[in-house]
């Protein structure tokens, strides 16, 4: 009887620690502003077009004296919980995490006018999501979360900066010339 209690014990704690697990967010928080170009146009010299921060892609133009340079990399990263801690602990079979997965997203961005840098912008982002053995994130998933928000940052950063931009390219001199890292 009184194994019949301790068992009955142990399974109502479980379930009641595994329903208060809960799953962090996918994406790191970034305030949303809408896209908008720049103040001027440029000519994408490396990078995909189709990859791009949304106000560089709204301010493409094949003419432009300005150009483009962008580049995104990406790293992964697991963890798991050992296969012996996770196989006798009864938590794991009310769905707590196992490990996680995690996507680090780098991104850079050079604006040269002619053969001046007029500003260079980089980015990173970490996105991670954890795994029980109920569910698991795609890594696909969370590219697409990381690369997402490396963009969004890069855009922050655009968005700050469109004026010094502006100038810095109507002026064609030596004048906004820096880096932003």
């Amino acid at each position: 009887m009184r194994l019949t209690i301790a068992l009955v014990a142990l399974l109502a704690s479980t379930v009641v620690l595994g329903c208060t697990i809960q799953q962090p967010n996918l994406a790191p928080q970034v305030a949303e502003a809408p896209a908008q170009p720049l103040p001027f146009k440029g000519r994408l010299i490396d990078g995909d077009p189709s990859e791009l921060p949304p106000a560089v892609a709204m301010s493409l133009s094949h003419t432009s004296t300005v150009t483009f340079a962008y580049r995104e990399e990406l790293s992964h990263d697991e963890y798991h919980i050992p296969l012996i801690v996770s196989a006798f602990d009864p938590v794991t079979y009310v769905g707590a995490p196992l490990g996680d997965y995690g996507v680090t997203a780098f991104a850079s961005l050079s604006i040269v006018d002619g053969d001046r840098v007029v500003r260079d912008y980089t980015a990173k982002a970490h996105v991670t999501k954890s795994y029980s053995l109920y569910s698991e994130p795609t890594h696909q998933e969370l590219e697409r979360a990381a690369r997402t928000a490396v963009r969004k940052t890069i855009d922050q950063k655009l968005y700050r900066d469109a004026a010094q931009l502006a100038a810095a390219v109507a002026s064609h001199g030596p004048a906004a010339t820096g880096s932003d890292r």
